[in-house]
């Protein structure tokens, strides 16, 4: 009643309502307001969405409340038309159901090719329902290419309805005495392409750049041969044969509801308890993953989204309460929102709909008794509806060989989990995988994007040769990473692994790396309620260094906060927390926390060599900070009769761009640098890693990054000070020359990285990779320097 109130006025008032007890609680309001101000209102049962927008620009463009309200009534009547509902309602265009008659009989008509990339969407129809609105006419739209139409140009519904897409006629007859002024207006707004940006057909950068090895088609249609062999997508190279193995993701059909009576209550239950197992399992392994992976740590976090995502969990409670079985209600959410994320204009998010399905059929199977078959117990090929990340981050290399999936794609986190871990996949491959039995024997090229069901004995035996060629050469190249990577021109770099604390050190250490070039240490810190004590962190310490014998290892610091908060620990909250109290920052505000990793590190720099490296620094004055906390702890600890080394170097990650621009004075306070180009790139380009809208900014190609790169390594050269590549980038073969030519000395990846970049090493001169990286620098874009580097 309050908000009629301060709306009202002679033009008078529309209330757009839901259902129940919105119409209950408008008209409640209406009786109790003054008759005057009651006959003045409309109550309307239009759509709340497409009737306002339709509401609004009728409003905006002047008309009365009557063609107002008509206009808001024909919210759903421009969708039931582009869906061929016949019983749909049809469009009014006054309240009477009647076209308007102009008021002079002037005609005039006029045709335009439509040149917005999506058509007359939203935007540009209500562009041009604005227009007309200014002129007193009426006019009628028709799609001259499909034939559809005529429908009322003054309806945003109904232009929309028209599905008038790209390069489609569109027809507009104008009635009145001033229709031809209202044409020449309706001109002028084709000619600014209807009020929408131009574009060109040059794709910008892919949000994510699979490896070149890599043959990706992602509008491939997934099709099944004579042969029994399925075309879908590419997603990691290779070629696998093994028994098939079927795991979880989201049934393609509708589940069968459990026979008998549905108990509501109950079946709340059973979705409050399935979505509660699936949020700890995904929290478990994003806290694990947050200390070794952070891009899969950030998709867990979309993914926990998701499970509280109304449009999920209160559809489906609101279905069991109209009497479905959970499995149904469930099913049926996740299937409505798979396919309104399928249906997306934005190519990149419907390519997310994998993601939807993937935690759609995690809930699913506890819903079903099913979800007792994990990546952990899978030999041979994993056939699935929906690969989740965290099933990709669970696989063994030793026991899966390939991954087969009907959904998905080659951009997807997934599919760069399994490159990384060197599993053949194909995605994308359409519902003839969901007729896959287990133990069936499935043949998989990864190159290819196909997979042969029950291949004949003489293809499936010169598979088998292919792969034990590829397998003799990754022999050697593990066996050659044993030995320093040295370039054409006999320059030598380090090739290091990053790691977490224990495990992983050792499996660097067998991959031949040359050293730790990033020891995290969060992973300690995770899933406990104290922050571990100087003798815990020694230990674990201690277990990194020995596994790598007289090789160096360098310790990043805690590196907390932002997207990795500790409940233990008292920080503030933050409206942007990314640009908040993480990394060094956290040890600053909480000193006795670094002080105390400090004291472990120097006691196992003392038998170990050990450097220590603070994350996300800013500013030479706060790794100045650092370095007098550490000259303190030394000699407190010296103080007390503790082994302890005469120094420890001291190192910075450069992931903010000030450390970049400002890297002479950096230089100055450190003995080392390495560059964590994923943040880097993130707060270069202001793209936020986890966040697929503005994912195709988030280009570690960009030139703007590489100036950056360059900018440290000029200034660190003249000082003797090394320079690292700790990110991303320095796993990706295509970007070694360019590193290598930035002047970069050290690249640090993951463990199973570590041969084939020594490898791509070897095939470097560096001359002509310096002469590579200035042309790059003066590239226009990331997809410039591809090209240059391809």
């Amino acid at each position: 009643m309050a908000a009629i109130q301060e709306l009202d006025s002679p033009d008078g008032v529309l209330v757009l309502m839901d259902l129940g007890s919105a119409v209950l609680s408008a008209e409640m309001a209406l009786d109790l307001l003054p008759d005057d101000v009651r006959g003045r209102v409309r109550l309307s049962a239009a759509p709340l969405v497409e009737g306002l927008v339709a509401a609004a620009v009728q409003a905006a463009a002047g008309a009365d409340l009557d063609r107002v309200a008509a206009e808001a009534s024909n919210g759903l009547a421009g969708k039931a038309m582009h869906l061929g509902v016949d019983d749909a309602p049809p469009p009014s265009t006054t309240p009477s159901g009647e076209v308007t008659a102009a008021p002079a009989d002037d005609v005039a008509e006029g045709r335009w090719t439509v040149g917005p990339a999506h058509g007359l969407h939203a935007r540009p129809a209500a562009r041009l329902v604005t227009v007309l609105g200014t002129f007193d006419v009426v006019a009628t739209a028709t799609n001259l290419t499909t034939g559809r139409g005529p429908v009322d140009a003054r309806s945003v519904s109904m232009v929309v309805g028209l599905g008038l897409q790209q390069d489609h006629v569109l027809g507009l007859r104008v009635t009145g005495g001033r229709a031809d002024a209202a044409i020449e207006a309706v001109e002028a707004l084709a000619a600014d392409n209807f009020g929408d940006p131009v574009t060109t057909d040059a794709p910008g950068p892919a949000a994510t750049e699979p490896s070149a090895s890599i043959r990706t088609t992602a509008t491939a249609v997934p099709t099944t041969s004579g042969d029994g062999t399925i075309t879908g997508l590419a997603a990691s190279g290779g070629l696998a044969i093994g028994l098939a193995v079927r795991v979880g993701g989201l049934p393609g059909e509708r589940p069968l509801p459990p026979a008998g009576a549905v108990d509501a209550t109950t079946q709340h239950q059973l979705l409050d308890d399935a979505l509660v197992a699936v949020e700890d399992q995904l929290a478990r392994t994003r806290a694990v993953m947050a200390a070794t992976d952070a891009a899969t740590a950030e998709v867990l976090d979309a993914h926990l989204a998701l499970l509280a995502d109304p449009a999920l969990t209160k559809v489906a409670h609101a279905d069991i309460d109209d009497g479905a079985a959970a499995v149904v209600a469930w099913w049926d959410a996740v299937d409505a929102a798979a396919r309104l994320w399928a249906d997306l204009d934005d190519d990149y998010l419907a390519e997310r709909v994998d993601d939807v399905r993937a935690v759609g059929g995690e809930v699913l199977a506890h819903l079903t008794g099913s979800a007792g078959t994990t990546p952990a117990d899978i030999d041979g090929v994993m056939v699935t509806t929906d690969l989740l990340p965290t099933d990709a981050a669970g696989l063994d290399p030793s026991r899966v060989v390939g991954v087969l999936a009907a959904n998905g794609s080659p951009t997807s986190h997934a599919a760069l989990l399994l490159r990384a871990k060197g599993i053949p996949a194909v995605l994308g491959a359409g519902p003839a995988v969901d007729d896959i039995a287990d133990g069936t024997t499935v043949l998989l090229d990864g190159d290819a994007g196909t997979a042969t069901v029950d291949p004949q004995p003489d293809v499936t035996a010169a598979a088998q040769r292919a792969i034990t060629a590829r397998t003799a050469e990754v022999e050697s190249m593990r066996r050659a990473a044993q030995q320093p990577a040295v370039t054409r021109d006999g320059t030598t770099v380090l090739v290091a692994a990053n790691v977490g604390v224990t495990a992983d050190a050792a499996a660097a250490a067998r991959e031949g790396a040359d050293g730790i070039g990033l020891l995290r240490t969060e992973l300690q810190f995770l899933e406990r309620t104290t922050a571990p004590d100087e003798e815990e962190q020694v230990e674990a310490y201690t277990i990194a260094c020995r596994a790598m014998g007289d090789r160096h290892v360098i310790l990043r610091t805690l590196d907390v906060g932002g997207d990795k908060p500790l409940t233990y620990l008292p920080l503030p909250n933050e409206d942007n927390p990314f640009l908040g109290l993480r990394g060094l920052r956290v040890g600053l505000h909480q000193p006795e926390l670094l002080a105390t990793q400090l004291r472990a590190v120097i006691r196992v720099a003392a038998h170990h060599p050990l450097r220590v490296m603070v994350p996300m620094a800013s500013t030479a004055e706060e790794i100045r900070d650092v370095r007098g906390m550490l000259d303190a702890q030394l000699a407190a600890l010296a103080d007390d009769g503790v082994d302890v080394p005469a120094t420890i170097p001291l190192g910075a990650m450069v992931e903010v761009p000030s450390a970049a621009l400002a890297a002479e004075a950096i230089v100055d306070a450190v003995d080392f640098l390495s560059i964590g180009t994923n943040d880097l790139v993130q707060y270069t380009m202001a793209a936020e890693r986890g966040n697929p809208a503005v994912a195709h900014l988030a280009d570690p190609f960009h030139p703007a990054v590489l100036r950056l790169v360059a900018m440290v390594t000029r200034a660190a050269g003249p000082a003797g000070v090394p320079v690292g590549v700790c990110g991303d980038l320095a796993a990706d073969p295509l970007a070694t020359p360019l590193l290598l030519g930035l002047g970069v000395q050290e690249l640090s990846v993951p463990p199973p990285m570590v041969g084939r970049i020594k490898q791509r090493v070897r095939e470097v001169d560096l001359a002509e990779a310096t002469r590579l990286a200035e042309r790059a620098l003066d590239a226009g874009s990331g997809t410039e320097v591809r090209s240059l580097l391809r």
